[in-house]
């Protein structure tokens, strides 16, 4: 009889992420009520801030109150509860097979689809529609964007069914992609951002005005490069190889990482892409605790 199949979300995990609100940077969603803030020029549910009159405005927004005292016309911002819909992004190339000496049961995709789960189910507690897009070399799987839990069922049966394999598909066979994700929805990467075209993608989809987030994972190794004897490095995408002595190396290969993720970084932060990069060795949820836990700018 089969081992049944663990759970893509600890209790303790799961429990955790019930204090988490998935907010996007710029939430506009249209369909009926849901957990998002966004600023609306007609009536809304709670008052958010004054701006100055512009033509077009209805009257009933203005506040005559604060006419009187300033000569001046402004009018009230209120925020509308709008979903939106979420794409998780996957990447299942072979690199994302890599684990470390002292977890070899624990690959990077594992993690990934763990996460992947998580982000689901907070957009499930929010009343927004999540899909899925994985990638790898024989170009994209897609599960359409729903919700509810038949949705998340679906999901989770998906994740389950993928493996690490291959290179980043080509650009030709992406436009599923572009067809699926339309501007202002949520997109959040989860891979290890080592991939040129997984990053020009991210700023590509930033540019055409999708909101991107991007979660980068790393194993233990690749942190701390614990490497002392002599050891074969291999690319598990292009099967190239490297015989090298790590204590030889390890300040060398520490500076260049350090240097490439310090690149990451401003490359993603000029695109207005939200990053945060985990690591193996740490919670499932540590990425989305640190960039929704406290809401930046809030003071919470």
């Amino acid at each position: 009889m089969a081992a049944p199949t663990p759970p893509l979300i600890p209790a303790d995990v799961r429990s955790r992420l019930r204090s988490l609100r998935l907010w996007p940077q710029r939430a506009s969603g249209s369909r009926g009520i849901g957990a998002h803030a966004s600023r609306s020029r007609g009536a809304g549910l709670e008052f958010a801030q004054y701006r100055a009159y512009e033509p077009g405005d209805e009257l009933r927004q203005i506040d005559w109150k604060l006419y009187a005292r300033s000569d001046r016309f402004f009018v009230r911002e209120s925020e509308r509860e709008s979903p939106i819909t979420i794409w998780l992004l996957l990447d299942c190339s072979a690199s994302m097979g890599q684990a470390d000496q002292e977890r070899p049961d624990w690959q990077r995709l594992d993690a990934a689809k763990a996460l992947v789960a998580c982000v689901a189910e907070l957009a499930m507690q929010q009343g927004d529609d999540f899909g899925l897009i994985a990638l790898a070399a024989d170009g994209v799987q897609l599960l359409p964007a729903g919700n509810g839990l038949r949705q998340r069922d679906r999901l989770h049966l998906q994740l389950h069914a993928l493996h690490a394999q291959g290179q980043w598909p080509p650009q030709q066979r992406l436009s599923p992609l572009w067809e699926r994700i339309a501007s202002n929805d949520l997109v959040v990467m989860i891979g290890d951002g080592f991939d040129e075209a997984g990053i020009e993608l991210a700023e590509r989809l930033a540019k055409a005005g999708r909101d991107v987030l991007h979660l980068q994972l790393l194993t233990v190794e690749e942190r701390d490069f614990p490497f002392r004897d002599g050891h074969r490095f291999r690319d598990p995408e292009t099967g190239e190889e490297l015989l090298s002595d790590g204590t030889s190396v390890r300040s060398t290969y520490l500076a260049r990482l350090g240097e490439a993720q310090r690149v990451l970084d401003a490359r993603l932060q000029a695109a207005g892409i939200r990053h945060d990069t985990a690591y193996l060795d740490e919670a499932i949820d540590a990425p989305l605790q640190r960039l929704f836990g406290r809401r930046a700018g809030s003071g919470a």
